[in-house]
């Protein structure tokens, strides 16, 4: 019975120890990483260095997009994962010493380490390990499991630091993503199956960029536009709650709450629908949620209409698993984590700069940014549909 659970949901041995290995680390950042904004104002970062701080996260998840794809193709996908987990640990040992925004920013290059070059490499090992009808829903279970303690952490980062203080509560929280980091390192290499590989050659990025065909590029347009829309608004959504609307951190950690448990409602009966029926009305979904819950945010004037916003935030995420797996499915076998990595290369350096335009427009009127974000997502998904078709 549960082993044909365990195939039902893609929990093959492999994918489970990754899984698990994810869902340990996201615990720990997540009981800090959506307060970073707030700790710089509070370490006396002004709005232009937490824009720069929301540049920063993308220009790096983009620049080691591709880096982590070679890697993922050179060492395998199972050893790069505990690569990334360890670089990390030395970004949170920075954070828990750091008593100075410079210092925290100094942080943020070893931190996304993990964040950023393990996509390539989870992404690998599910289309290596999952037949083509099963990637939906491995990617699904991977999302609903990594984010069961974003359901959990925000709201005790929050009672954290509603208790401790500011640098108090976030220290600890980086504390705990040391832990977790290191309990993530000793159980893939105690549990992940041992396999022969051929490790493939580097692959020049022009000529992977022939390799994607037509329907990845598609994709991967709308795809920049959607992000661009979320990384406008991403870093001030919690200024926007706590400064503009006057919620305290608490209500802010439990609404980040209420967002998962819709994203973890909508995941597997949407990448089942998916595998079965195709992924293009789930894809095109996401695209037009992309586009309301900035809006939403726009329409927000008392902290009592707040949880509508961070629902259409968390139900935004219905087709990220059907995305992921058509990634996946048209990226081909031989060099997958290099077409990957190069795929979230282009489309994190095309939105690197939306965090700074969001700060810009945020500066004239925090409700901009949202109006702004709001009308480039719903373009993604006009977009989508219009240049795409599935069989």
């Amino acid at each position: 019975m549960l082993r044909r659970a365990a195939v039902w949901l893609g929990l093959e041995r492999d994918v489970a120890v990754m899984v698990a290995a994810v869902l340990l680390i996201t615990a720990g950042t997540q009981l800090w990483v959506k307060y970073m904004p707030k700790y710089l104002q509070y370490l006396g970062a002004g709005v232009a260095v937490i824009a720069f701080y929301g540049f920063l996260v993308q220009f790096l998840g983009a620049f080691y997009q591709y880096p982590g794809g070679v890697l993922v193709d050179r060492l395998g996908a199972k050893n790069a994962l505990v690569v990334f987990a360890a670089v990390s640990i030395l970004g949170y040992l920075l954070c828990l010493l750091a008593d100075s925004w410079p210092l925290l920013l100094a942080a943020v290059p070893l931190i996304l380490v993990w964040d950023a070059m393990s996509s390539p490499a989870v992404f690998t090992l599910i289309g290596d390990v999952l037949g083509r009808r099963r990637r939906a829903m491995g990617f699904s279970v991977q999302s609903i499991l990594k984010r069961l303690p974003i359901i959990v952490a925000p709201p005790l980062g929050g009672y954290l630091i509603e208790r401790l203080g500011f640098s108090g509560g976030m220290r600890v929280g980086f504390a705990a993503s040391i832990v977790a980091a290191i309990a993530a390192i000793a159980l893939q290499r105690r549990f992940y199956t041992p396999r022969a590989r051929r490790a493939p050659g580097r692959a020049g990025l022009l000529w992977l960029w022939g390799s994607m065909g037509a329907p990845l590029k598609r994709l991967l347009v709308s795809d920049i536009l959607a992000r661009t829309a979320g990384y406008m608004v991403k870093v001030f959504i919690v200024l926007y709650v706590l400064d503009v609307v006057g919620a305290a951190p608490l209500t802010y950690g439990l609404l980040v709450s209420l967002q998962m448990v819709a994203s973890i409602a909508s995941y597997l009966p949407a990448a089942k629908l998916a595998d079965i029926y195709g992924r293009r009305p789930f894809v095109a979904a996401t695209f037009t949620l992309f586009g309301l819950f900035p809006l939403a945010f726009a329409l927000v004037r008392t902290p009592e209409l707040l949880p509508l916003p961070f629902l259409l935030a968390g139900l935004r995420e219905i087709g990220e698993p059907a995305r992921k797996a058509l990634i996946v499915d048209l990226s081909g076998e031989e060099y997958r984590g290099q077409v990957i990595g190069l795929y979230y290369l282009i489309r994190e350096t095309l939105t690197m700069g939306a965090p700074l335009v969001g700060g810009a427009l945020w500066a004239l009127d925090p409700r901009l940014t949202f109006y702004a974000a709001g009308l480039v997502g719903l373009a993604s998904a006009a977009i989508y549909l219009a240049s795409t078709r599935e069989k």
